[in-house]
């Protein structure tokens, strides 16, 4: 693979961990959020990774072997958490049922901080790879000067 191969991949990861984490923020924003406009209570938003497959030129001219895998990672989409609203008595809410209890969103704000967490040391590895690889292209032009 090739150094500038290492900086697209850790480029992609770096977008995709970035997204990931305006999701949990927005996330965190809205764990007490009981109206939207699609009616109910806001649903946890989840982001779905794919891989990217090789670039088929790289493949093409040897740099890679075709059983490997190393293109990077895209964001295919945005899925909303399916998981139940939690209910929680409270008669005097606008928005409680009959029965005085409120739907709640199905954030949970200890997993949005672990996925925060996680988001931002994958953030910090893929930066990690790139100085790496930058270092690595730098370290190669000395050795022609």
């Amino acid at each position: 693979m090739n150094l500038l191969g290492a900086i697209r991949i850790s480029g992609s990861g770096m977008t995709a961990q970035r997204l990931r984490l305006d999701v949990i923020a927005n996330n965190i924003a809205n764990v007490n959020t009981t109206r939207t406009p699609q009616g109910g209570p806001y649903r946890r938003r989840v982001v779905v990774f794919e891989p990217l497959p090789a670039r088929f030129e790289e493949a093409l001219m040897g740099y890679i072997s075709p059983l490997e895998a190393g293109g990077g990672v895209i964001v295919v989409g945005i899925q909303e958490d399916n998981s139940p609203p939690k209910l929680i008595y409270d008669p005097g809410h606008p928005d409680a049922n009959p029965d005085g209890y409120v739907a709640m969103p199905n954030v949970d704000i200890i997993r949005e901080m672990v996925d925060m967490i996680s988001a931002s040391r994958a953030y910090e590895a893929n930066v990690a790879a790139m100085n790496a690889a930058r270092m690595m292209m730098l370290k190669a032009l000395d050795i022609i000067r």
